[in-house]
Parts: structure tokens; sequence; C-alpha cells
């Protein structure tokens, strides 16, 4: 019986991003998921400067994150971007004398790339400026489109859509940093009418990375400047004190939603900040699976489904939620189209809690990748007019 050829997966990580650290992680965590007899991993690292680098040059960036590697790789390997979608080649190198055609030194790459696995999380990766560089490419990836991608990083954009589905948002307003220059008081005249506490977030981050919360007009200025240094506009969010629940996505064209999960924050924090997610390991608690009515578990279930669809959403995704304490309202927070697969990440612990293993979730989302990608594919891409007859 002949052997069923692997697939090359390149896992792409690190980015631009001030998530750059959760990123190498995430990847971590997905590569030693991939089953070797079915995968040939292709790490491929993005430095904080924005240069591309491959195998053990790649690796070598996961070092810094954990000292656990293995060999996933040899031969580290400066690159640059070829899209060219006959070769599926997102990068190549100069080939060395005697390997390749060019004879202007390093070793080739070993063959084109079956499926990119996107693990790169916020600006530059998650937004769909990687997407579409892929599909320049020609090359099938893990997760949502540049249309997904570009809305689900857009958290004001994201929230008008919800809205204009009916799909459940809290009250919020967007502030650019050009009109706050302006016309600071607005910002003031925003909580005013949204009441305190609120929560002032950069629009276009994720990792709750720039975000406060506000209890009193003298935070106010400083919680702007906070968010201001990460993106051009800020949202200014009223509270929801109560629950909060997350819920994860995965499919196509017909979506399927986990059983609901719960944050709990607890030690001293006042809700789940990047230190109590990352940096203090008593910060938070999951309960998977949340305890919930069975009429609350299945709208958040629904209701996730729905912000899935509504966003143009394919492959995988993350619904946060925020709910009264009596359920009376239930919100859609915010959805990631490229959720963490850290050890401590809500999405692969849903899923496995709903009866899909990390492993096979990452067969799942590489199967979709490659059913989206072929029917794309059959599309057509020119017009070619059929004269009329009389």
């Amino acid at each position: 019986m002949a052997r069923t050829k692997k697939l090359r997966i390149g896992v792409l990580f690190g980015g631009r991003s001030g998530e750059h650290e959760i990123s190498l992680r995430s990847a971590l965590t997905v590569m030693s998921a991939m089953d070797p007899r079915r995968y040939e991993i292709v790490p491929i690292g993005i430095g904080r400067d924005g240069r591309w680098s491959l195998q053990s040059d790649a690796l070598r960036m996961l070092a810094e994150a954990t000292p656990r590697l293995g060999a996933l790789g040899r031969g580290g390997l400066p690159v640059s971007l070829l899209p060219y979608p006959d070769s599926r080649a997102l990068v190549s190198t100069p080939s060395r004398k005697g390997h390749g055609d060019n004879g202007h030194g390093g070793p080739p790459l070993p063959g084109p790339l079956d499926v990119v696995f996107p693990v790169l999380h916020g600006t530059f990766g998650e937004d769909g400026t990687v997407q579409g560089l892929l599909d320049l490419a020609g090359i099938p990836y893990v997760g949502a489109g540049v249309l997904g991608s570009a809305i689900g990083m857009d958290k004001d954009a994201q929230k008008r859509l919800l809205a204009s589905a009916r799909i459940a948002v809290v009250r919020y307003f967007a502030l650019t940093a050009s009109d706050y220059q302006r016309k600071p008081a607005l910002a003031r005249r925003y909580t005013d009418e949204l009441g305190y506490p609120v929560f002032v977030k950069p629009n276009a981050l994720g990792s709750s990375i720039g975000i406060t919360r506000v209890v009193n007009v003298r935070k106010l200025g400083p919680a702007l400047d906070d968010a201001f240094q990460y993106d051009r506009k800020v949202l200014i969010e009223a509270a929801c004190e109560g629950r909060e629940l997350e819920c994860a996505v995965l499919g196509n064209e017909a979506p399927a939603a986990s059983i609901p999960g719960e944050i709990v924050v607890k030690h001293g924090h006042s809700f789940y900040s990047y230190d109590s997610k990352y940096v203090d390991p008593d910060g938070a608690d999951t309960r998977i699976p949340a305890e919930l009515p069975a009429a609350v578990t299945r709208r958040v279930r629904e209701m996730s489904v729905a912000a899935f669809k509504a966003l143009s959403l394919r492959g995988m995704a993350r619904v946060d939620f925020l709910a009264r304490h009596d359920f009376s309202e239930i919100f859609v927070n915010e959805v990631n189209t490229i959720p963490g697969f850290t050890s401590i990440s809500m999405y692969p612990k849903l899923w496995e809690a709903t009866g899909v293993p990390l492993a096979q979730l990452i067969d799942r989302l590489i199967e979709l990748a490659i059913e989206d990608h072929r029917e794309r594919s059959a599309l057509k891409f020119t017009y070619q007019p059929v004269p009329e007859r009389n």
C-alpha cells in the first residue's frame, strides 16, 4: 500500500505586533500538536523588524520564548517573498551551486507549501495583510480571508456589522487621535453619556494590550494616552458588570460552536487584562464548561455562529461575551479570527472539552483551509461574453 505524501505546512509566527510573544507561544503549541506522519513542518518566523526567516533561524525566535523546541528543522535561511500562484511558493532563497539552477549560494527550499497556518496575532498578521499575500501567492491558509480578518481586527467596524445583524454589543464610542487633539472634551462627553466605569481600548489590537478600566474622569486622560500608543483610533465602551464567557467556532459554510467557557478574574485584577492572562499565574481561572442554564448555553452558541456568519469568517474564531449576572443581557464583546493556541488559551481548550482534541482540531483546520481554497479556485476570474443570438 502506497504511503500518503506528507502535506508541507508553513507555520507562520512572530510578526510586527505587540502580540509577538503570544504568537511564539501559540506557534509552539500548534507545531507540537501536528502529526509528523502526516505533516512536514516548515517554521516561518517574522521578526519585530519585519524580516522573514525560515527553519532554524525561525526556531531561534521560538527559543527566546521557551527552551523546549526539539528538531523541527535545520539550516537557517533568510527569505524573500515570492507571491507566484503557479508555484505556490511564499518564500524563496537563492540555491547553493550544485543544488539549484542559479548558483548564488544558500541551500534550496525543499518544495512548495501545501498550506500555511498563520499563528500571527494582531497587526500585520491577523488583520488581512498576510491573508492578502497568501491569496496572491495562491496558497491555501488556515482561518478567515482578507475581508473577515480585517473586520475581525477592526473593533469599530466589527461592532457596526454585528449591530446591523441584530447581534447585541455594548454601547460605545469611537474616538480618533485627531478628533481627540482638536476636541479633548469629546472623550469626557462620551464617558458622561456612558457612565463610569468605562473601558478604553485600542481599536485594532488584541491580548488586552492597551486596555484600561476607567473608574473616574481623572483616569481618563492617562488611559487614552496609553491606548493611542497602539492605534490612531480608540474605543470607549460601557462596562457590563457580570460574567465573561467565551465560545469557539469551527467551520466554513456550516460552522459549529463549542460548549461555552467562562473566565473568572481573581487575585485583585479588575478585569481580564494582559497581566491576569499572561503574567500573573493566579490572575484568572477558566471554567469549562461554564456553569450556565441550558437556555443560556444554547443562546451563546447560536450567537457565536451568527456572529461568525455576519462577519464573513471561515475556519476558526473565538467569540467573547459579556453577560449580566442574571443573563438579562448578553453582548458579543469581540470576535477573534486567530485565537490564541497557548497552553492557557480558551479556543483549543473549549474544543477539547467539546470532544475535539488538539491534534484533531489542527487536522480539521488544515482540511477546512484546503476545502475553502479548492472552492474559491473553481471560480472564474476572467469574463468572456457570449454573443447574443438573433
